[in-house]
């Protein structure tokens, strides 16, 4: 079926098209059609890359009355970067339809700067979880009368330390509202804030590992040693001259380590780890997306919320720790059906994990020689 058959406005659709989004995916085909005409919470359990934003974004914003100047609905996010993605990708849905303001605040940002934007008419609050109280507590912004929480990777959010921050928000909006809450993952630590602030007889769906792989991904490992990685990738880096990618270490003391080496061979190369300031982030994610950076090193938390357009390659120096962030860092190349390589580079040891990821997420790996 298309957005259109799931009740979505023309103008809404002449947007998605424009940017690529005619097809809905699975999360979109299950979520849009209930959320779009139902008043009810929602559970929906699907990775990053399957489209989650248009699956909660294109009911949200066909649920917003234009005309009323206050705040209707917020979104919660982990990360600075997705919180941005989020407000970027809504204002994009909505180039042909009435004019929906939706306002992105955060960390790291002067929180004057973001009072003022919010004494404008705003209709959509995209917040991280921490700023969100503050600016709740000045009185700056006014959640009561929101109709919709919606709490974008909540696994994420509970492993950053927002769970008590979460709760504060949730206990503040009680009444009528609902919560549509979307997670790659559902650990535990999740129950809790689902047993107390969503309906019981929420619809829940969920999107299984083999649909949520991205299927224009080619999977590849290399086996050697520990001290010959560094030049078995310098050797993979020098195939693809022109081509921009992203390589992944578990801790914030490698990645450092591989940005200074890689500097030390003369490659342009950014570094996102989780200690820098916000300020560094941005001057790094500006080089990276303007592409006079080609490369970027990063830990797993750090590039949450990336988005970035025409990335060949995803290179694991180390493998992750959760196989969900695996799906998270190979998902940041391939999107918007585009293809890609997902490299891992990897002891003898390790094959153990490569065919644990086979069998977990239902795809193949090839072995280069």
């Amino acid at each position: 079926m298309t957005f259109f058959e799931f009740g979505v406005s023309k103008e809404l659709c002449k947007g998605l098209k424009e940017i690529g989004i005619t097809i809905p995916t699975k999360i979109q085909e299950q979520a849009v059609p209930v959320l779009m005409n139902h008043q009810t919470d929602f559970i929906g359990k699907a990775q990053t890359g399957t489209g989650k934003t248009a699956a909660f974004g294109i009911p949200l914003l066909s649920n917003i009355d234009a005309k009323k100047k206050h705040v209707q609905a917020l979104i919660l996010a982990p990360t600075r970067e997705l919180g941005q993605q989020i407000a970027k990708q809504l204002f994009k849905f909505t180039k042909y339809t009435d004019k929906i303001f939706v306002e992105s605040v955060y960390g790291g940002e002067k929180i004057d700067r973001q009072i003022s934007r919010l004494n404008r008419p705003t209709h959509i609050v995209v917040a991280t979880p921490g700023r969100l109280i503050d600016l709740i507590n000045r009185k700056a912004v006014d959640i009561s009368k929101i109709r919709t929480i919606v709490m974008d990777e909540a696994d994420e959010m509970l492993s950053m330390g927002f769970k008590k921050d979460l709760t504060t928000i949730l206990s503040k909006t009680k009444g009528h509202r609902n919560v549509w809450l979307f997670s790659a993952t559902m650990p535990v630590s999740l129950n809790e804030i689902i047993t107390t602030y969503v309906d019981k007889n929420a619809p829940q769906v969920s999107v299984d590992k083999n649909d949520a792989v991205n299927k224009g991904i080619d999977h590849q490992f290399v086996v050697g040693e520990e001290a010959g990685k560094l030049d078995t990738l310098t050797y993979f880096l020098k195939t693809q001259k022109g081509s921009r990618g992203i390589i992944f270490t578990k801790t914030k003391v490698a990645a450092r380590t591989l940005s200074k080496q890689l500097k030390a061979k003369n490659y342009d190369v950014g570094l996102l780890e989780g200690e820098m300031t916000q300020k560094e982030r941005d001057k790094v994610m500006r080089a990276f997306r303007n592409k006079s950076l080609q490369l970027l090193v990063s830990t797993d938390v750090a590039a949450r919320g990336i988005d970035v357009a025409n990335l060949s390659y995803v290179i694991h120096y180390q493998l992750p720790d959760q196989i969900e962030y695996y799906t998270h860092r190979s998902g940041r190349t391939a999107r918007a059906g585009n293809t890609g390589l997902s490299l891992a580079l990897i002891t003898k040891p390790e094959v153990k994990v490569i065919r644990e990821l086979e069998k977990q997420l239902g795809i193949r790996f090839g072995q280069i020689r």
